[in-house]
């Protein structure tokens, strides 16, 4: 609900700062006293539209705080942690407004996009007048509303998931005709192609293997004579091995006579020995690779030739022919395996679809009996609402050729607002203060179906008086006893019903000739004051006074 509204510089508001409680709050005044304003700053707190105006005349900006204490399972709560923001504590809403027309948005003091703002904002809050044109009468909200009233949450998750099984069997249907159309019109080409890479049967990594022993091959006649020279040198004729083998004999018969000076030059000998043995046995090893069968030459240019002529063909990487083979193969398999797993994915489309209706005419069925006792439930609200002669139609068009996610229904409220007139949708049918009542009794009835937390109710009591103002007081105060209500009111009998009482009005500021908006809570004598003047007008009487005196103990019992 909400705890606290902080206005800075908005019109007629230069600093104000009110504390909500739970049940009915009423704000009154004299027309043209600010109340307008008041929900002007709220609705922009909410994420409504921003305006330069709004900003309090010689200020640059001016800014506006909600305050909210909601449960932790609360959707706005999980709309904040979605857009990454730290939910601990109390929900707070911050929105300034510039006065070039931009506006910044906050949600617990950290920046969110308008749009953020405003998914929050509906979550905890509902605004309803004479001329709203969202909320109840929106019918897009309506096959909604009628779910929550009807408990049929557990029906709509079923057909959704329904509606998602057909939409996936489709799909895979689709994809496997579309691929069998191509692989039909492909099909010589395709058997072919398999036959010819089944014949050339190339292998990953082929290509670049073959390469490089071409190269070595074509190069080996040149390298093989400098490698044949190199040999000579190290274990021919001229090898220096024997030599150096004979001297490091004769230093070892030395090295019992002075070791100091022999020892160091015998392993500097042994050391060249050991290298010469080494690039002896590397040269062996690559004059053993320089040979080769000239018809191996033959044989793998031929190879990989064809393996390059293949490449181009099928226009892809000579590496890419195996996975292609495979490819061409799945293809040539889906051809010929192709009808009767086309059969396998038609039948899959059937069931799906089969079990969707099923459970599309169980929601069906519960939508049909929850609209009957959803119109009998506000009906049973109107009469006291002078109302009387009106019905409220649930009105229900069903499609069962659709697949949507949310069943077959179309739902609308509709209102029939005379006897013998043809009713139609809510906007249409009812003028603004029908509206405003149709929507007081459609709220009482579904207070505890998902509704906001909080709901505000804009001078829905325009234009009636007496019994129906009392009737509009006393299901304010029964729907306050689910959700929190905060009303603007011109009307006694209902302000008589508020647990908390607001008086907005206009003063002088003091030392200026500029008038500010001022919001005082009143307790319980000067509450009875304003009723009285709320009954009397101008001048307050004493008959007022004791007839605003007896509303609140009426209000009271």
């Amino acid at each position: 609900m909400l705890i606290q509204l902080a206005i800075r510089d908005i019109v007629l508001i230069d600093k104000l700062e009110l504390h909500f409680r739970e049940g009915l709050s009423v704000l009154t005044g004299e027309t043209g006293a600010g109340k307008s304003i008041l929900l002007d700053a709220f609705a922009l707190a909410l994420g409504g539209r921003g305006d330069g105006s709004l900003v309090r005349h010689g200020e640059t900006q001016g800014q506006v705080t909600a305050v909210f204490d909601c449960p932790l399972d609360h959707p706005a709560r999980r709309i904040a942690a979605d857009a990454e923001i730290d939910t601990e504590g109390d929900l707070i809403l911050r929105r300034v407004q510039v006065a070039d027309g931009r506006t910044r948005a906050f949600v617990n003091d950290q920046p969110v996009s308008v749009q953020v703002l405003k998914s929050i904002g509906a979550a905890l809050v509902e605004i309803h007048g004479q001329h709203d044109d969202r909320a109840l009468v929106d019918p897009v909200t309506h096959r909604a509303i009628l779910d929550a009233f009807g408990g049929l949450s557990n029906e709509v998750q079923a057909v959704g998931e329904a509606a998602r099984r057909v939409r996936d069997a489709r799909a895979a249907l689709q994809e496997h005709r579309a691929r069998i159309d191509k692989a039909r019109k492909e099909s010589d080409f395709l058997r072919h192609a398999v036959e010819e890479l089944d014949k050339l049967a190339p292998l990953a990594g082929e290509e670049e293997s073959l390469a490089e022993r071409r190269i070595v091959m074509m190069q080996s006649e040149k390298v093989a004579q400098d490698l044949n020279e190199a040999y000579e040198a190290v274990a021919g004729n001229s090898s220096p091995v024997p030599e150096l083998s004979a001297a490091v004999r004769k230093l070892e018969r030395r090295s019992a006579q002075a070791p100091a000076l022999v020892e160091p030059s015998v392993r500097a000998l042994d050391a060249a020995l050991v290298a010469i043995d080494e690039a002896r046995a590397a040269l062996e090893e690559a004059i053993r690779a320089t040979e080769y069968d000239p018809r191996e030459l033959e044989q793998t240019e031929e190879r990989l030739f064809a393996l390059r002529a293949a490449a181009r063909k099928y226009d892809v990487p000579a590496d890419e022919l195996a996975a292609l083979r495979e490819r061409f193969l799945e293809d040539v398999a889906a051809i010929d395996a192709g009808e009767e797993k086309l059969a396998a994915l038609e039948a899959a489309v059937k069931e799906a679809d089969k079990v969707y209706i099923a459970a599309a005419r169980a929601l069906s069925a519960g939508r049909k009996k929850a609209a009957q006792a959803l119109d009998a439930a506000v009906q049973a609200e109107l009469p006291p609402l002078k109302l009387e002669r009106a019905r409220f139609i649930t009105e229900i068009q069903t499609d069962e050729n659709s697949r949507d996610p949310a069943g077959f229904e179309r739902v609308e409220f509709w209102a029939q607002t005379n006897p013998g007139t043809r009713g139609g949708p809510l906007m249409k049918v009812a003028s603004g203060g029908e509206l405003s009542r149709f929507m007081l009794a459609l709220k009482v009835v579904l207070a505890d179906k998902g509704s906001a937390p909080t709901l505000v109710f804009d001078e829905i009591d325009t234009g009636v008086g007496g019994a129906v103002a009392d009737a509009i007081g006393q299901r304010l105060a029964r729907l306050s006893q689910r959700v929190q209500v905060m009303a603007v009111t011109h009307a006694p009998q209902v302000a008589a019903r508020a647990e908390s009482h607001f008086l907005i009005a206009k003063e002088g500021v003091r030392g200026s000739d500029r008038v500010a908006t001022r919001v005082v809570p009143l307790d319980a004598a000067p509450r009875r004051e304003e009723i009285a003047r709320m009954l009397a007008g101008a001048t307050i009487t004493e008959e007022a006074r004791a007839a605003a005196a007896r509303l609140l103990e009426a209000a009271a019992h």
